[in-house]
């Protein structure tokens, strides 16, 4: 086990020099009793009625009608969830795809909000950490009637920790297997008596050491935000993220696997050398005004800059081998890539919301302009690059400074997003909601090919709209149906005729029936979807040539959701979800192939996801159990991912201010693969089993 870093011995000694934090007793009680409102149930733990992810305005859940999850921050800290792929068992529907991205109702999605707006700071291939996260927010089927371009499949929303009214200051030590160290510290409070002044400040560092070959891995985050109420009405919010991931031997692939889904080598194999990396820097700048005009009218306005840039130096396996005629493939020829992706984007996104009677109106418009600029070179066998075994890899036999590397990609981007939207909120009776939304899309790309010394534009306009409806029959039965399309333009990188471009944009419809009830005295909260989405021009990897994209002409996907959110007794809460997807390609276009009877990539058909918590309150402890079932997947190339289940257990106690926490995941060590994208270039492994301990002191 690595030695703490001295910045968290730092972070500790400047703590404890705060005046009053050694002898605070006041601070202690108020803690205490803070804690002991958590009873453990439901609806203090794990469950939020309210939301606005999917009208923009705050709107009861009960009342909207699509499908939505909300995870809050107790469930994000219970499961120990670090990044975003921890908590994927918790979203019906949602599996992992790669990296970042998800599979998510059969399709993958990349693309996500910060509270409410674009600009996600992780776009790319590093994977958004949870530490200054309050809430996952997550809206079913398409999104374009309110949010404009974005997957079908769902919309995930991260809503940031804000500055408080009240003091809570926490600092957290971490340690776990894999050399895992982590530290953090978060203050956030009132500057003023009244408290019309706020501040938040935090920072994260962990760093880690995972079981494959050269691989390291750490996580920097320094978030701060600061808050003004001037006057009754109006409220300034500013917030500052600065972001730095280095992952040591990256851009990480997958383990080889033949077509049966079997892995041909260890698990902890990597196609990387020692010297390989991903490296991420990111700031991130927002603002957000909110003022109420009068009693029936408001208005906010939000402002969303950021900066990165991406570095990647890795060795991407090119071929599959068999080098002793045994019939399985043990070898892999490499490529060595060096990319930088340098982006810049900004958004702008204005509502006014009018409560007029018995109708809501919302009216808004959002502009959103990235600049990236995209330089790639590349070595082959050719210039140097030797393969790799499978059985007996032999690292740091070649410098990579020795590679004869050629430029493949010099290219600038601009893609501009643009939107108006209307929407209307009636409530016709008591029992009965209708809501109506339409929004008027519009894009303006430009690449310029600095190789070629070609220049391209490509713009169009769409229209998309949803209409939906509520009905409480009931106390207990909530039914609700909507209809909704959506208009994605492609990725500005993805028109260069490199890729293959131009493409036409993608087009989708959603047909969706759900039912929320509610039983035992609203200790049980049972919801039931059902849906029909239909998506066209979706681009994907061109097996043959992964420098290259193609379109596949329409997939179908539609299937069942259930989530279950429930207290079996005062203490033992329940919560559990399953989903049935059957998403496949109905009208394949440019030759486009698929041997296992038209399947959709990374799509399983089967998914269930279990967390159970029982809080014992004579000790002021919890235990917790989580269980993670997918089924059958393939890759893009029709090969096998076998289905897998894996369980997690957590206990957590608190004394005074104190609170320990232990996460056991993957309990089992299961060897499993979460995903896949073609052949050559394997099966992503699932984590094995990992072990995580932290103490938080509150003050």
């Amino acid at each position: 086990m690595k030695p703490i870093s001295p910045i968290y011995l730092a972070i500790i000694s400047v703590l404890y020099s705060l005046p009053g934090l050694a002898d605070d007793s006041a601070t202690r009680q108020d803690a205490s009793m803070e804690r002991l409102t958590v009873t453990g149930r439901a609806q203090s733990l794990y469950r939020k009625d309210d939301g606005s992810l999917a009208t923009r305005t705050n709107t009861p859940i009960e009342r909207t009608p699509q499908s939505i999850q909300i995870l809050p921050e107790s469930l994000i800290e219970d499961q120990a969830a670090l990044e975003v792929t921890d908590l994927y068992r918790s979203i019906s529907g949602v599996s992992q795809y790669a990296y970042s991205a998800v599979t998510f109702r059969g399709f993958h999605q990349d693309e996500i909000l910060y509270d409410g707006v674009r600009g996600d700071p992780f776009n790319g291939f590093a994977i958004p950490q949870l530490f200054n996260i309050q809430q996952v927010q997550v809206l079913k089927g398409p999104s374009g009637a309110i949010y404009g371009a974005g997957s079908p499949g769902g919309l995930i929303n991260y809503v940031t920790k804000k500055p408080a009214y009240q003091r809570n200051n926490s600092i957290k030590l971490g340690v776990g297997n894999d050399d895992f160290v982590s530290g953090s510290m978060e203050l956030t409070g009132p500057v003023t008596d009244s408290g019309d002044q706020r501040y938040r400040l935090g920072v994260y560092q962990d760093h880690e050491n995972p079981y494959r070959y050269n691989t390291d891995q750490g996580n920097r985050i320094i978030d701060a935000g600061y808050a003004f109420d001037m006057g009754d009405s109006t409220t300034l919010m500013l917030q500052l993220t600065d972001v730095h991931q280095n992952y040591g031997g990256a851009r990480l692939r997958g383990i080889p696997a033949d077509k049966d889904g079997n892995f041909l080598a260890s698990m902890q194999w990597n196609s990387n050398e020692q010297s390989d990396y991903q490296q991420l820097d990111a700031t991130v700048y927002q603002a957000r005004l909110d003022h109420d005009m009068n009693s029936w009218l408001s208005g906010n306005l939000t402002v969303r800059y950021f900066e990165n840039t991406e570095v990647q130096k890795y060795h991407e396996p090119v071929s599959m081998d068999d080098t002793d005629g045994d019939g399985v493939a043990d070898w892999t020829e490499r490529q060595y890539r060096d990319q930088t992706r340098d982006t810049q984007a900004g958004s702008v996104t204005g509502n006014l919301i009018a409560e007029l009677g018995q109708h809501t109106l919302l009216f808004g418009g959002d502009i959103f302009r990235q600049k990236e600029g995209f330089y790639y070179l590349r070595a082959t066998a050719s210039g140097g690059v030797l393969g790799l075994s499978y059985t007996d890899p032999q690292y740091g036999v070649t410098d990579v400074d020795s590679y004869q590397l050629k430029l493949n990609t010099d290219s600038d981007t601009t893609a501009v997003r643009y939107g108006l939207y209307l929407q209307d909120q009636w409530r016709i009776t008591d029992a009965w909601d209708v809501l109506a939304g339409l929004r008027l899309d519009g894009f303006d790309d430009k690449i310029v090919d600095n190789i070629q010394e070609t220049r391209d534009n490509y713009d169009d306009t769409g229209l998309s709209y949803r209409i939906g409806s509520t009905y409480k029959i009931n106390d207990h039965l909530h039914p609700y149906v909507t209809w909704a399309t959506g208009f994605v333009p492609q990725d500005a990188g993805s028109q260069l005729s490199s890729k293959g471009g131009p493409f036409d944009p993608e087009e989708s419809q959603l047909a969706e029936a759900g039912i929320r009830s509610f039983w035992f005295d609203n200790a049980v909260n049972l919801n039931l979807a059902t849906y029909h989405i239909v998506r066209e021009n979706i681009l994907q990897t061109d097996p043959d040539d992964t420098d290259k994209l193609l379109a596949l002409g329409k997939v179908r996907s539609q299937g069942v959701e259930l989530d279950l959110m429930g207290d079996l007794t005062e203490h033992w809460v329940l919560n559990l979800n399953y989903a049935y997807n059957d998403t496949v390609v109905k009208d394949a276009t440019n030759g486009i192939s698929r041997t296992y009877g038209n399947r959709f990539a990374n799509a399983p058909r089967h998914q269930l996801g279990l967390w159970t918590r029982y809080d014992i309150a004579a000790i002021d402890s919890a235990i917790a159990f989580g269980a993670d079932y997918v089924s059958e997947q393939f890759d893009q190339e029709g090969g096998r991912i076998k289905p897998y289940t894996v369980f997690d257990a957590s206990w957590q106690t608190h004394w005074r201010q104190w609170q320990f926490q232990l996460n056991i995941k993957n309990l089992f060590d299961k060897a499993y693969a979460v995903s896949g994208l073609i052949n050559r270039t394997g099966l992503f492994p699932g984590e094995h089993r990992r072990v995580y301990a932290s103490v938080t002191y509150h003050f």
